[in-house]
């Protein structure tokens, strides 16, 4: 038993001391610290510092199935000072899209398509350059058997006057909770930027113009990203929309009752005054802030399911463009020219010669504003294309969403005359 455990003894030095070498030998080699740090020498030094930056991401929920098609990627990040959005379908295929300006939501350009798998990965890296990431894998719902239409009332590069509102229709009403995440998705890009507001005309129809006419030679671009988006009662959109169109020159017609005369402007400067004759007593014309709607070269006015068999008339027409719903136009006259310049006479229009007529007619284009003043009745809301007619404080409470208003911005446009009030409909 003694030789025995003399034996183990010698082993048990040996394999001390070897165990000594081998730690001497890899305390060389890693590199360890005269100053006693106490990192775990096996693996080469001291764990890495969590990053500063955090993110989370609440939209779409990781696992969620049956998401909207027209989601966007909403998250959290915080002590960030760079944070990026990823968005790869199943097949690896990145999505574009665009952060928000608030920096908590991230956009796809286009709506994704029905029934695939996409992964998020939203990344946040702090000031201390270590990135953080979060991720969240879903699938988009399928196609949706109620869809809501979407249209524009102008189309691609069409040219139109400095008062055009962009105007914008759904095939059905949007109920107003709904309004407010449409409108977040409908963006106008002008070149000059220009400020402006969307103002919701009816659950149907909603505009946009800019605190003051548009800038001539513009280019205006605007997009309406409602594609499987959620419009209420389980309809969805149908499309996104985008429509890009150029302003004219800046060509204003301004009519005094005084006067009976119209002054037509072109960027300031006066390039024609016309003789008019407007509405009679009887039918006035209205005095309002208007816009050319529609222009017609040859058309037949028509009133005898309006005005019955004594009053009714039916006339042919030339050179007509279109000021309200309710039968105001500009038009040649030929009937009127002696009364033109000295009394009214009309049933509610601004009469000109057939030969300015033919001028106004080759010179203006559909949004083209018309100023009319001094008349007995003033021009009612609605009744037209009116959103010139009330002044932009007025016109900013039609917005679904809160009027954030741009730094250092120009006074609105005397020309456009704001403070012109609505009171009764106008008749032709």
């Amino acid at each position: 038993m003694r030789v025995r455990d003399q034996r183990n003894r010698r082993r048990g030095a040996l394999a001390a001391a070897v165990l000594a070498a081998a730690l001497a030998l890899t305390s060389a080699c890693t590199g360890g610290s005269k100053s006693g740090d106490q990192g775990p020498g096996w693996q080469g030094g001291a764990e890495e510092p969590a990053p500063k930056a955090s993110v989370s991401i609440s939209e779409p929920a990781a696992d969620a199935k049956d998401v909207p098609a027209a989601t966007a990627i909403t998250f959290a990040a915080e002590q960030a000072q760079e944070t990026t959005v990823e968005l790869t379908g199943a097949d690896g295929t990145a999505v574009e899209g665009t952060l928000a300006a608030d920096g908590r939501s991230w956009l796809p350009t286009k709506a994704l398509e029905y029934g695939k798998s996409y992964t998020a990965t939203v990344t946040a890296t702090g000031d201390d350059g270590r990135p953080a990431t979060a991720t969240s894998a879903f699938t988009v719902m399928k196609q949706p058997e109620k869809q809501v239409r979407i249209s524009s009332f102008l189309g691609d590069d069409q040219t139109v006057g400095v008062a055009m509102p962009l105007i914008v229709k759904f095939g059905r009403e949007i109920p107003e909770k709904y309004r407010a995440d449409l409108q977040r998705r409908m963006t106008v890009t002008s070149t000059p930027a220009q400020e402006g507001i969307w103002h919701w005309v009816s659950p149907t129809e909603v505009r946009y113009r800019p605190k003051e006419f548009w800038q001539a030679g513009s280019k205006v671009s605007y997009r309406v990203q409602a594609g499987g988006l959620p419009l209420g009662d389980g309809w969805y959109g149908r499309a996104d929309l985008t429509v890009d169109i150029k302003i004219g020159p800046k060509l204003v017609m301004t009519v005094d009752n005084k006067t009976k005369r119209m002054v037509v402007t072109r960027d300031g400067k006066t390039i024609k005054t016309i003789p008019v004759s407007l509405g009679k007593k009887s039918t006035p014309s209205s005095s309002g802030t208007m816009v050319v709607m529609e222009k017609l070269r040859k058309t037949v006015f028509d009133t005898y399911d309006e005005l019955g068999p004594e009053d009714g008339y039916r006339t042919k027409i030339d050179y007509a463009q279109r000021l309200t719903w309710g039968g105001e136009f500009i038009h040649a006259a030929p009937w009127s020219e002696g009364q033109q310049g000295s009394t009214n006479v009309s049933h509610g229009c601004v009469n000109v010669s057939m030969a300015n007529g033919a001028w106004l007619f080759k010179n203006t284009t559909v949004g083209d504003p018309i100023v009319v003043k001094g008349t007995e009745r003033k021009l009612a809301n609605g009744n037209g294309w009116t959103d010139w007619n009330v002044s932009w404080d007025e016109y900013v409470k039609g917005s679904a969403l809160p009027y954030e208003p741009t730094e250092d911005a120009p006074a609105p446009d005397d020309e456009t005359d704001p403070d012109v009030s609505a009171s009764e409909t106008a008749t032709a």
